[in-house]
């Protein structure tokens, strides 16, 4: 029992740092209250967290690599729960979203250096297992976010939210101890302070362009500006690196075809994956009137089957052609969510999500650990840090970049479905129902003009739902031909795999 104790310190930050993504949505409203601000202010509690995790990911990794997982991975769970203990203590919202952001400071670190901690804990078969377990807490913590975030604040304060952290994180620390020391850590070599600053930033705006294009739409002159100065930011960022002695990426990795594949599997299993869940959540509750609580567990037939097929294919996938293995689930990721799309549609409501959540969910729980086990084989183990964060950093942009697309296409949806029934303005009105305002809209509306738009606003949210699912079902099949393409083993590689043949015994 013992051998497994890091694997369980390794998912208890995972677990905490990702659930913190979401947990915060579902309380909102009480901090509004709460703290005398706008809802629009304190959408910066979820933004910030987010920016600071997906800016800094890469960074933390490359630093980890120089000081040590261990030591990386111990600095940013004191860094995660003092910020958390800062935020549930927040007297108003300028301290609660910098003490957000901290806290994305402190959960990059621990994401850097999952894969290189359970890479030196475990071997063999005892490695595949350990994947899989730490997929299938990865998988399911999306889903228990908003159920765990409803429950505290229905049941305590929003500010237990973040105080939850505390123990968990007290644990974690103790068993910290378990891990191995840092025997991989290079210890010479200087921090990349110019590849570090160079792809923060560009990261950061890619990332606010991306949250822009969610509340403004792409039409916006700043998300294009933004999405300019991170193009300019991440050619001096390739430009500093192929010139410095210390850099915190290798740029080589760039030209090894499993390297770029298992990066856009990140990027495109995430968008895939769960970038249609906050539209789902917005037409389940806004629209359907569901509680944060059961829009939550309406999620859950994913979060048990990626939790399921994960715990116990993972110790037997270990070994199996990762590019069969990923492929695979990033399809069946795209099939779950054509389902979806077939099934919601008209007067729907939550069951129709179930059939297509729990095969989307088998898709995520074989391709997250198989995702992760392939980019730490692909570097040496002193690299570690490298390349969680860059896999990581896919990841995060993948959401990021799914939720602005998909919202985009929720509203067009939306605005089309209006227009045809028509409802004066139908934009604004589209963009009401994407945001989550159906309920404001109603209250707002003419007595006698409330039951038509009522109709109208559930027609436009389903008809959203059903085309992200449909876009998003596009984007997993793609991307399961382009990993097949792209991670497909050379003839050397596989020469370079196969176990050697015994050379034949010549008798005297």
């Amino acid at each position: 029992m013992r051998r497994w104790l890091p694997l369980l310190t390794v998912c208890l930050g995972t677990f905490m740092l990702l659930i913190d993504v979401t947990i915060v949505n579902v309380a909102l409203p009480d901090m509004v209250v709460d703290l005398h601000a706008s809802f629009g202010a304190l959408q910066w509690v979820v933004n910030a967290y987010a920016l600071a995790l997906g800016a800094l990911v890469l960074g933390a990794g490359s630093v980890a690599d120089l000081v040590g997982h261990r030591r990386a991975y111990v600095v940013g769970l004191v860094v995660f729960a003092v910020s958390s203990l800062a935020c549930g203590l927040a007297p108003g919202p300028g301290v609660l979203i910098a003490a957000r952001a901290v806290q994305g400071v402190g959960a990059a670190a621990m994401f850097a250096t999952t894969f290189a901690l359970l890479n030196s804990a475990y071997v063999g078969r005892d490695r595949g297992t350990a994947y899989g377990i730490w997929g299938a807490v990865s998988g399911a913590s999306a889903a228990v976010g908003p159920i765990l975030g409803g429950l505290l604040t229905d049941g305590v304060s929003w500010r237990w939210i973040f105080f939850v952290n505390l123990p968990v994180s007290a644990v974690a620390l103790v068993l910290c101890a378990t891990l191995r020391t840092d025997a991989n850590a290079r210890g010479r070599g200087r921090v990349d302070i110019g590849g570090m600053v160079g792809f923060s930033a560009s990261a950061a705006c890619a990332t606010y362009a991306l949250i822009l294009a969610n509340e403004r739409g792409w039409a916006d002159v700043a998300v294009w500006a933004l999405f300019g100065l991170a193009a300019v930011l991440l050619t001096g960022f390739v430009m500093v690196e192929s010139l410095s002695r210390h850099a915190m990426f290798d740029l080589r990795l760039l030209g090894d075809r499993s390297f770029v594949g298992v990066l856009l599997a990140g990027l495109l299993l995430t968008f895939a994956a769960f970038a249609t869940y906050p539209y789902t959540s917005i037409w389940l509750q806004s629209v359907l009137g569901m509680s944060a609580i059961g829009a939550g567990l309406a999620g859950l037939p994913m979060s048990i089957t990626a939790f399921v097929v994960s715990a116990v294919l993972g110790r037997v996938l270990h070994g199996r052609r990762p590019d069969l293995v990923i492929g695979a689930g990033l399809l069946l990721v795209g099939l779950g969510s054509l389902l979806t799309a077939v099934l919601v549609h008209g007067s729907a409501g939550w069951p129709e999500l179930v059939p297509g959540l729990a095969v989307i969910g088998v898709g995520v729980g074989l391709a997250t650990p198989v995702l992760a086990s392939v980019a730490m084989s692909l570097v040496p183990a002193a690299r570690g840090g490298m390349a969680a964060g860059a896999v990581n950093t896919a990841r995060q942009l993948g959401f990021a970049f799914g939720v602005a697309a998909l919202g985009s296409v929720f509203a067009a949806r939306a605005q089309s479905v209006l227009s045809g029934r028509g409802v004066p303005d139908p934009g604004r009105v589209a963009r009401a129902v994407a945001g989550g305002q159906t309920p404001e809209l109603l209250h707002a509306a003419p007595s006698d003009g409330r039951t038509l738009l009522d109709g109208a606003a559930h027609a436009a949210a389903v008809s959203g739902v059903q085309a992200t699912f449909a876009v998003a079902g596009a984007v997993g099949v793609a991307a399961a031909l382009l990993v097949a393409v792209l991670m497909r083993p050379t003839a050397a590689r596989r020469e370079q795999e196969r176990p050697p043949v015994p050379s034949p015994t010549v008798p005297r």
